[in-house]
């Protein structure tokens, strides 16, 4: 039985799932603007990552922007879309050589197409890596997902109905 660091690698969970909340709150605490505290949150989620990855966790899921974070103000939706974009394009170069396949979960239509061109490429830069699976939810919410589920029945039903 392998021990690493006092974990117990046999009986590791395979997937991991992580909320990114507390960054805004960490920030005003520390008296610094909101923003740095999101580009911390990401700094500290690249390490987990890399730890997990280290260890062999199978999947990691971070939900780190859902649909109700539309709320919040321009200012810091524009910086967690830049933050996001610049996260990927830097990470998903290191990720190659770190074996992480990256994609993301939720719905990117309602991105900016610079985004959208980040997270695709991300994606396909490493989809044939073999080590953790690093999943990023973004613009995702349970109401959203059961919208975006009926009209798929709908769209397949329909489809079902004109073939018969």
């Amino acid at each position: 039985m392998e021990e690493l660091q006092g974990i117990n690698i046999e009986k590791m969970p395979q997937h991991i799932g992580i909320i990114m909340d507390g960054n805004r709150t960490w920030a005003k605490e520390k008296g610094i603007d909101p923003k740095l505290g999101h580009k911390e949150g990401a700094k500290t989620l690249e390490k987990i990552v890399r730890y997990a990855n280290k260890i062999g966790i199978k999947y990691l899921t971070v939900y780190a922007f859902s649909t109700e974070n539309w709320n919040r103000t321009k200012e810091e939706v524009g910086a967690l879309m830049l933050l996001l974009q610049n996260y990927l394009d830097d990470f998903s170069k290191r990720a190659d050589t770190e074996n992480v396949k990256i994609k993301v979960l939720g719905d990117i239509t309602k991105l900016s197409q610079g985004l959208q061109n980040s997270i695709k490429k991300a994606i396909e830069r490493t989809k044939n890596n073999t080590g953790i699976t690093f999943n990023v939810a973004f613009n995702y919410g349970g109401r959203a997902e059961i919208v975006m589920a009926t009209k798929k029945i709908a769209r397949k039903s329909k489809k079902w109905r004109n073939i018969n």
